[in-house]
C-alpha cells in the first residue's frame, strides 16, 4: 500500500460517529473493532475532503447512508468469503471498496483509480484504518494484469462497457464463493434497458426496502457471472 501523510490538523484526529449508527442498524454482528473503523471513516472523509473533494461537499453529511451504506450493498447479492480476491474498478475515495474491506477483513482488496488524488486519499483512509487487505494503484483497467475473482464498482460506466473491461480481470482457475466469479456493481434508476444484453445470467437485487431510508428506493445491486 501505499504510503500518504495525512492532512495538517489542530491536533490529533478524533473518531466521529455521527452517522455510524445506521451501519450497526443492518450489521449488528460487527466486531468492536470493526464498529471502530466504521466510526472513523466520518472524521477521515471528513478531513480529506477538505482537502481533496472526493464526495459531493452537499453529501459529505450524508456519508454513512449514501456512501458507506450504500457501498455494503454488495452483501446483499453475495458474502465474499475468506480468501477471495476482489478488485474495485473505479473506487474514487475507496467506494465501495474500503466499507467492504472492513466487513470481510480476510478478503483482499486492489482499490484502482485513474484519477491520482482520488487515489491519495482512498490510501490515507486505509492506512489510517489499518486495512491490511488493501492495496491501492493509480492506473487505469486496461494496465491491470492480474486477475480476480470478482470485480465491484459503484455506478462508473454504463453496465455494458463495465461488463467488457471487467471480463478481462475476472480469474475462471478458481471458485470458492456461493456465486460463480464475475462483476457485482452498484446502480440507480431505471436499469431496463441496461440489463436487456444480458438479461438470461444477470441478477438485480432492490436494495429498498432491505435498507429501509428513501435514498435506496432507486438504487440496486447488479451481479453479471463472467
Amino acid at each position: 500500500m501505499q504510503m500518504t501523510t495525512s492532512p495538517e490538523t489542530s491536533g490529533e484526529l478524533q473518531p466521529q460517529s455521527a452517522g455510524a449508527e445506521i451501519i450497526d442498524k443492518y450489521f449488528p454482528h460487527l466486531s468492536e473493532r470493526q464498529r471502530e473503523q466504521f466510526r472513523q471513516m466520518g472524521a477521515l472523509y471528513a478531513e480529506w475532503n477538505a482537502q481533496i473533494n472526493v464526495i459531493s461537499r452537499k453529501d459529505i453529511d450524508n456519508l454513512y447512508p449514501h456512501h458507506v451504506l450504500h457501498s455494503l450493498g454488495i452483501a446483499r447479492i453475495l458474502n465474499f468469503r475468506a480468501g477471495t480476491t476482489v478488485l474495485d474498478l473505479g473506487t474514487g475515495g475507496g467506494f465501495p471498496g474500503i466499507p467492504l474491506a472492513v466487513l470481510y477483513p480476510e478478503v483482499s482488496f486492489l482499490l484502482v483509480d485513474s484519477i491520482g488524488k482520488k487515489v491519495k486519499v482512498a490510501t490515507a483512509v486505509a492506512e489510517a484504518l489499518g486495512l491490511d487487505n488493501v492495496r491501492t494503484i493509480h492506473c487505469r483497467a486496461e494496465s491491470i494484469g492480474e486477475k480476480y475473482d470478482f470485480v465491484v464498482s459503484r455506478a462508473v460506466m454504463k453496465l455494458s462497457e463495465l461488463a467488457k473491461i471487467s471480463s478481462k480481470l475476472i480469474r475462471h482457475d478458481s471458485q470458492q464463493n456461493a456465486l460463480p466469479n464475475g462483476l457485482i456493481c452498484l446502480k440507480g434508476g431505471e436499469l431496463q434497458h441496461e440489463v436487456l444484453p444480458f438479461r438470461h445470467k444477470a441478477m438485480v437485487e432492490d436494495l429498498w426496502p432491505a435498507f429501509e431510508e428513501d435514498y435506496f428506493k432507486t438504487k440496486k445491486v447488479v451481479y453479471i457471472p463472467l
